[in-house]
């Protein structure tokens, strides 16, 4: 994802030069440096963030070095849009919620870029305009052909995986989750031993909706991802290539299938979520300002996702508790008015 993302700010982003990169590896640092003229390379990821050229930055490295990365983006005052999850628990990401809003000024853009696909962001306007009425129901699909490395777990599949569609989920009804619940139906012969795979969760919204979410990472096809809003009158359905009946199957020279190509990974079904998402970073930046999700977003969504992985643990339907979204500089997204 880093290395991606240097290739965007080079190549597709305007107004912005990259100048350094950063990691643990100082060997593939220096690989991905030197595609690039004038990029230096450090092991240090704090060393980069601290340098005096170094304007604003994108962070995609694991999860539990976050917290520490982004407060160190924070005390130096400098944006940051961080890959999600924020962090890897509700506590430590309220803790970067509560010092962004002590600094008094929003610095922090959580990675959800499905929020810049031109799809979703789409839906959302029909949702808003209040032309459907009430939203009343969200089924979205998710799907990868493999899991990346061998370690991948069932709880990785709620915190990972599942994250994308509680964002989505708290983005188009512009309000907060309020339970969870997990299910795990017979796992595919393809998961390793041990892993849930695929799964079942149906959130409850604050305001009473419902969304169900399948999530199967071992597919076989390709990366699908499909979403049907449903309304009072009316429902809107992305992710297909057009209307019809379509089935999705693994063809003889192993590609996906489905009325067409199925897309291999998230890079080329994303990919121009991702360059949308990454200008409005570095415009706002240029702004003084900070768009997109939010530090709170990034806490609410992290907080789902573990009353969700408590959920998979029991079966059990488990209410998620947030803090005061006062603490919050932009505690939530505008709700979608609803229907005169």
């Amino acid at each position: 994802m880093g290395a991606d993302h240097a290739e965007r700010l080079v190549r597709r982003t305007a107004h912005a030069r990259l100048v350094a990169v950063a990691d643990p590896d100082e060997t593939r640092a220096c690989e991905l440096a030197g595609r690039f003229e004038g990029v230096r390379a450090t092991a240090g990821a704090l060393e980069l963030i601290t340098a005096d050229d170094v304007d604003a930055v994108i962070l995609a490295s694991p999860g539990f070095v976050h917290e520490e990365q982004v407060l160190a983006c924070l005390t130096a005052g400098k944006p940051v849009l961080c890959e999600k999850p924020l962090t890897m628990d509700s506590q430590s990401s309220l803790r970067i919620v509560r010092a962004e809003q002590e600094l008094g000024r929003r610095l922090v853009q959580v990675g959800f870029m499905r929020r810049f696909d031109p799809e979703y962001a789409q839906l959302r306007s029909v949702l808003a305009d209040g032309s459907l009425g009430r939203t009343l129901l969200l089924h979205n699909v998710h799907r990868n052909a493999s899991v990346p490395n061998a370690d991948f777990r069932s709880e990785m599949i709620v915190r990972d995986s599942l994250v994308h569609e509680i964002d989505v989920a708290r983005f188009l009804f512009g309000e907060e989750v309020v339970a969870i619940q997990v299910f795990s139906p017979a796992p595919t012969a393809h998961a390793a031993a041990g892993v849930a795979d695929p799964q079942v969760a149906i959130l409850t919204m604050a305001g009473g909706g419902l969304v169900t979410n399948e999530v199967f990472v071992n597919s076989q096809v390709g990366y699908e991802v499909r979403c049907e809003a449903v309304a009072e009158r009316g429902s809107v359905l992305i992710g297909q290539p057009s209307s019809g009946l379509y089935s999705t199957r693994l063809a003889s020279d192993g590609t996906g299938r489905w009325g067409g190509s199925v897309p291999a990974d998230y890079r080329a079904r994303f990919a121009t979520a991702y360059d949308l998402e990454v200008q409005a970073w570095v415009d706002a930046a240029l702004r003084g300002d900070t768009v997109g999700p939010s530090a709170w977003d990034g806490y609410a969504a992290t907080a789902v996702s573990s009353a969700g992985m408590a959920s998979l643990a029991t079966g059990e339907r488990v209410e998620v508790a947030l803090a005061d979204p006062t603490e919050a500089i932009h505690p939530v997204s505008h709700r979608p008015k609803e229907a005169s």
